[in-house]
């Protein structure tokens, strides 16, 4: 099949993005009053998956396809699918399912739009909050429709701080001990449980900064992009982008500080 350049303008497709990720977060809520009928593992006995994080991304996929046929798709739950159009769609129709299946508020539904391997647009919609994260590239982030920036803090010792934890356990010991080698060089640290709420918390300020190792591309693609947007300086600690390795997002006068705290720990060699 040969590629197509696609023609759509990055808004367009955030239009079309916002849309499914609405209807999405309205079907998690709804779910929430379910007797769960199925809850699976995927990786290791604390990564779950219901059988709301399938059906909400049969529902996003078959939505987008609709509209736009030629596109690619790759999504956490197994959606795969090669386009001629250009554009790929990175959807994580349920990140936190842990907050979820416990009615705890952090979960949201994360849809970003690649053209030409660079991600776009971006939206996150966190549906007990009540609010929609979206970033179109070099159009800045929004929050419900208003401008968002990034925290004005300076001083890492008053930097609060994200971060999460892997499924394996093993990997969540080493882990616990990068934590306790940042926790005295910061004012704290919060681990709400979802990647893509955690980078639209430092968008918008909420948090100073946010780090994780292990992440996946529908972990991070829509909140990177609407951190960066939003004045974050978004990377790993080797002067790459945010990978499947390490993810770190702080305003400018943070990143470096952070990065060195973070090298220093071996936070990358969890």
């Amino acid at each position: 099949m040969v590629a197509v350049t696609s023609t759509a303008a990055p808004a367009d497709l955030l239009e079309v993005a916002v849309r499914h990720a609405q209807r999405a977060a309205a079907s998690l809520v709804e779910g929430l009053s379910r007797q769960r009928s199925m809850v699976g593992h995927k990786s290791s006995p604390t990564d779950m998956v219901t059988e709301m994080d399938r059906e909400v991304e049969r529902q996003i996929v078959e939505g987008i396809l609709r509209e736009r046929p030629g596109d690619a798709v790759l999504g956490e739950e197994g959606a795969r699918r090669d386009g001629n159009s250009g554009v790929r769609w990175i959807i994580d129709p349920l990140d936190g399912t842990t907050n979820y299946l416990y009615g705890h508020p952090g979960f949201a539904v994360s849809i970003a739009t690649e053209v030409g391997g660079a991600v776009v647009a971006g939206v996150v919609v966190d549906p007990l909050h009540g609010d929609v994260f979206t970033a179109v590239r070099g159009g800045g982030a929004h929050r419900n429709g208003e401008e968002i920036r990034v925290s004005e803090e300076t001083d890492l010792s008053r930097a609060l701080l994200a971060t999460g934890f892997g499924y394996d356990r093993d990997r969540r010991v080493r882990q616990a001990r990068v934590l306790v080698d940042v926790l005295g060089q910061v004012r704290d640290i919060r681990r709400m449980g979802a990647a893509s709420v955690d980078l639209c918390s430092v968008a918008c300020g909420r948090v100073d900064g946010y780090w994780e190792a292990g992440l996946q591309p529908w972990d991070f693609a829509a909140g990177a992009l609407i951190a960066s947007e939003a004045g974050a300086v978004v990377g790993d600690l080797a002067g790459g982008p945010p990978s499947t390795t390490f993810t770190l997002a702080a305003p400018p006068a943070l990143f470096d500080s952070l990065r060195a705290v973070l090298a220093g720990a071996a936070a990358d060699q969890v």
